[in-house]
């Protein structure tokens, strides 16, 4: 009655990944994140911004960069990380999923307005890139004891 399914879903597949492959060549790649824990694109290096009264905390999860290459500056509690990353891949090799980024990056964090430009830091280790933006002194709570 339903002949063989086996066969149908079979060439069904194969006609979706022609599509797919179509509207890959007329568009470019699809840039929508592909999983739960993907990065949609323009989110590299994915970041954490921490918080405490002293100092506000950028971390950058960017392994495989050459620190040197960085461009990291601040500009009206705009804090600016740029940069290249290269992924060496074959040649001849034909991938079917790419999800390491290659390419140029940029990454613009906006910081509280109590912070403070002159007073900033950034390490590079183990492939993560600290930046460290401490706060004004005179913004910070100031305990005062009753006599």
């Amino acid at each position: 009655m339903f002949g063989n399914l086996t066969n149908l879903e079979g060439r069904l597949f194969d006609e979706f990944k022609r599509v797919e492959q179509e509207l890959d060549q007329m568009f470019g790649r699809w840039t929508w994140p592909t999983g739960i824990r993907a990065l949609a694109g323009g989110s590299f290096p994915p970041i954490n911004v921490a918080s405490t009264p002293e100092q506000v905390d950028v971390y950058l999860f960017a392994a495989g960069l050459d620190p040197q290459g960085l461009d990291i500056s601040i500009q009206q509690n705009l804090l600016t990380v740029a940069g290249t990353r290269k992924v060496e891949r074959e040649e001849d090799a034909e991938y079917y999923r790419q999800e390491r980024f290659d390419g140029d990056f940029r990454r613009v964090i906006t910081l509280p307005d109590d912070v403070d430009p002159e007073r900033v830091e950034a390490a590079y280790k183990n492939g993560v890139l600290h930046i460290g933006v401490q706060r004004h002194v005179a913004t910070k709570p100031r305990q005062i004891k009753v006599k």
